[in-house]
Parts: structure tokens; C-alpha cells; sequence
């Protein structure tokens, strides 16, 4: 697969800036203390402080439902998630991304078929590991399957990798590049390799090596910064939801100095193409 056409065709750039609209606590959840309509309005207005600050594209995470529920989350969650993803759509104008939380792979590809989002961000899709909610075994081939049924080719999957707040001592004989040459051999539309917890920064050697190991997009999806954003030139999209926060907290309110701050940082990285090239795979 060809990565720039990838990244073209989804977000109309060869390498991208997303920015992650941590969804307020939804109805159900523990923290939930907002109605729908608040947590609309909220995330209406952090995607817009996105789009204005120069990001490419958005993601919705329902980051405050915490804690997560392993892979099945109520019918309760999709709703209001679809909710979220089609004002924010509306109003932003930015392709859209969609996680669910924790696992819920399927439940993110449903408000995405519905919302008209452009991809997914999924956990577990190939090998197992241990996370915070137990243990998560890989769902790809079910999770392709349910994309066919439902009508959603147009929504790409892009994999964690060695998800972070997991244990992968069960896969510990098993190293990066495989995973992600197994991920590309599932059909994963891109890999996300991250640091080991919400804000961690990422290895760059690992990410570097993952780009050139794989014809799919790479992202690095936790950790981004605009001081370390440089170190991670091989990558062909960064997922940033905390270090453009209020003192790079993810729970804090979006800061749009940050924001830009961040957006320049990216545009200092120049031409892709110059910095990241592929070298022809075997």
C-alpha cells in the first residue's frame, strides 16, 4: 500500500496533524456530570481551536469515561459519541477520526460509518496483551469483517502497536517490526507506535524503524511535543491530544497558544518526502 496515497486520500496531505478532542465523561460513566448537549458544545469548541491553530484533522476519544470497559461499551456510548462526531464534523469541517474506548473497535467503527468519519484508531488488532481492563486478544479478522458487513470500507483502520498502559510480556519474544509487518499483513490501513503511557514520548529509533519496515502509514500517537516533534521526521502523522493542554495535562482544557506552537514546530519539518524517504522493501 502506498502511504502518501493513504495520507492524500484520507486527509488530503502526505503527512498529517491530529488533533485529539478528549470527549467529556458520556451519560453512564462514573465521572459523567454534563448533559449531551454541553459536552457537544465543549468539543465543538476544542476541534474549532484545532482547525484554527493549522491541524489537518481531528479524533474524538471518550478519554473521561474512565474506567474503560473492555472492548463492549453500551448502546448508550455510541449514541452519544455519534453525536459528538457529527457536530464536530459540522462545525469544524475537518476529516474526522474516532476512538473508543477500551478496545471498542467495533463501537468506533459504527459512529464512524455514521458520523462520516475517515478512520478509526483501534487497540488489540493484532496479538494479545494485557491492559489496565485485562486481557485484550487481537480482533482484526472480525474487526475487517464487520467493517465489510456494515458498509464501511471507506473507513480506515489505523492499529496501535505495543499499546501503551499494557503489558506485552506475553508477546515479548515477538519485536516491534513484526508486529507491524503483521498488522500491514492484516490489512490495518496504518500503524500507531507510542510511548508507554498517555503523554510518554515515543522511541524515534523505534518509530524510524517501523517506517521503513512497513508500506503503511506511521503515526505516533502519544508524547508529541512541539520541542520533540523533530526527532520524529520519519513519521507520516502525529496524534497529539496533550501536550496541547493547559500545562500538557490531558485532562486540562485545550490551550490554543500550545496549539499553534505546536503547528509551527510541524511546519519546520518542511517536505516529507525529503526528510522520511522509504528505501524499497524486499
Amino acid at each position: 500500500m502506498d502511504r502518501d496515497h493513504v495520507m492524500l486520500d484520507l486527509l488530503a496531505v502526505p503527512r498529517a496533524l491530529i488533533g485529539v478532542v478528549h470527549v467529556g465523561a458520556l451519560p453512564g460513566t462514573p465521572a459523567a456530570r454534563e448533559s449531551l448537549d454541553r459536552i457537544v458544545e465543549t468539543a465543538i469548541c476544542e476541534a474549532q481551536i484545532y482547525r484554527d491553530a493549522g491541524f489537518h484533522a481531528l479524533m474524538i476519544e471518550n478519554m473521561h469515561d474512565r474506567p474503560y470497559l473492555k472492548r463492549e461499551v453500551g448502546g448508550e456510548i455510541v449514541a452519544a459519541m455519534t453525536a459528538v462526531g457529527c457536530a464536530v464534523r459540522r462545525k469544524a469541517n475537518l476529516p474526522l477520526g474516532v476512538q473508543v474506548l477500551a478496545g471498542a473497535n467495533r463501537a468506533a467503527l459504527a459512529v464512524a460509518a455514521a458520523c462520516g468519519a475517515s478512520f478509526v484508531r483501534v487497540e488489540g488488532f493484532v496479538f494479545a496483551h494485557v491492559a489496565d481492563e485485562g486481557l485484550i486478544e487481537a480482533d482484526a479478522g472480525e474487526l475487517l469483517r464487520y467493517r465489510r458487513a456494515i458498509g464501511a470500507g471507506d473507513v480506515r483502520v489505523f492499529a496501535d502497536i505495543k499499546k501503551k498502559h499494557a503489558s506485552h510480556a506475553l508477546t515479548s519474544d515477538v519485536d516491534l517490526i513484526e508486529m507491524v509487518r503483521a498488522a500491514e499483513f492484516f490489512l490495518a490501513d496504518g500503524v500507531i507506535v507510542t510511548g508507554a503511557a498517555t503523554g510518554r514520548e515515543a522511541d524515534a529509533r523505534e518509530v524510524a524503524a517501523v517506517a521503513q519496515a512497513v508500506g503503511v502509514p506511521t503515526l505516533v500517537g502519544s508524547g508529541v511535543t512541539a520541542s520533540n516533534l523533530s526527532r520524529f521526521a520519519s513519521a507520516d502523522g502525529f496524534i497529539v491530544g496533550s501536550s496541547v493542554k493547559h500545562g500538557g495535562v490531558w485532562s486540562n482544557a485545550l490551550d490554543p497558544a500550545r496549539a499553534r506552537e505546536l503547528v509551527r514546530a510541524f511546519a519546520a519539518l518542511g517536505n516529507p518526502a525529503a526528510a522520511a524517504p522509504v528505501p524499497p522493501r524486499a
